[in-house]
């Protein structure tokens, strides 16, 4: 998919390093020595810790240094002797590099529509490379935004056999999106992609999983409806949760209502995740993410 802003001056020599370690005194101090010492300017720092007697520290910084593409080798080699001496576990990356995304479908488009739009615009900075669906009904919208369509028929006894050949199809991408696919993924397929695989539930979660959650909602007569994007798990609709919101109903809205309204705060919650995503801003800690927004 031809994106805009490849190019663009915001991501130039940026890098973002994401570190988690035991807390103790220090880290901040010797992580930004570490990036002065280098020559890089540190131009955004989030940190949490889970408790800071013993606890889990976990700090993102992003940083600009110049012909950081040539240096991250050397870059590298440095954190690692820090991270031995520091207990960290770490990433290190570039803002300049576009992560590859796949974005599965099955017949609703507006969730899809919305991360090709951000795609396109820049707002997202990921690449859509492929789109996969069990059904061909939006064929034609990936055909209008030139990115490769799979067709990949599911019936429960061949549900194996398809997700194997949409593995084949989608490769090494770095992240997958489940836009309102309406197939329940294996546990195999999950754990090919941990962390890296991001699903829009419509409904405010844990509230009414399942398929049909806007008819159970409506049946229970509730007054907020939702969405929620979460990483996927094997255990159904149970992943850690990244990012929800909710639109406020009252007793006169119809399931076909509640299911309008939710599609506008489902494509607002999925990009969001996705952008997060993308921008090394989410953590998973257990059950639960670090979302440094």
């Amino acid at each position: 998919m031809s994106t805009a802003g490849q190019n663009d001056p915001r991501f130039t020599d940026v890098g973002r390093l994401v570190v988690r370690c035991p807390d103790r005194p220090g880290i901040v101090a010797v992580l930004s020595g570490f990036l002065a010492e280098v020559g890089a300017n540190i131009t955004d720092s989030q940190q949490h810790s889970s408790d800071p007697s013993g606890g889990t520290f976990t700090l993102r910084l992003e940083f600009v240094l110049a012909d950081l593409a040539g240096r991250r080798a050397g870059l590298e080699q440095r954190l690692a002797a820090l991270a031995g001496e520091w207990g960290m576990v770490w990433r290190l990356t570039e803002a300049s590099r576009r992560p590859t995304l796949a974005v599965f479908v099955s017949r609703t488009d507006h969730v899809l529509q919305e991360l090709i739009y951000r795609v396109r615009s820049g707002d997202l900075p990921a690449e859509i490379t492929c789109i996969v669906s069990n059904h061909r009904d939006l064929e034609p919208v990936a055909r209008g935004a030139g990115i490769p369509f799979h067709h990949v028929p599911v019936t429960p006894e061949t549900k194996a056999e398809a997700e194997a050949a949409a593995l084949e199809l989608v490769g090494g991408v770095d992240l997958v999106v489940l836009a309102r696919y309406m197939q329940i993924v294996s546990a195999d397929f999950c754990s090919r992609f941990p962390e890296r695989l991001i699903n829009i539930h419509h409904s405010f979660l844990p509230a009414f999983v399942g398929a049909n959650p806007y008819q159970a909602a409506h049946d229970r007569g509730v007054k907020l409806i939702g969405a929620t994007a979460h990483y996927v798990t094997p255990e159904l609709d149970a992943g850690p949760i990244i990012e929800q919101e909710v639109v406020r109903i009252d007793h006169r809205a119809t399931v076909e209502d509640m299911r309008r309204m939710g599609r506008y705060v489902e494509r607002q919650v999925l990009a969001q995740a996705v952008t997060w995503h993308v921008e090394d801003r989410i953590i998973v800690e257990g059950p639960r993410t670090i979302v440094f927004a």
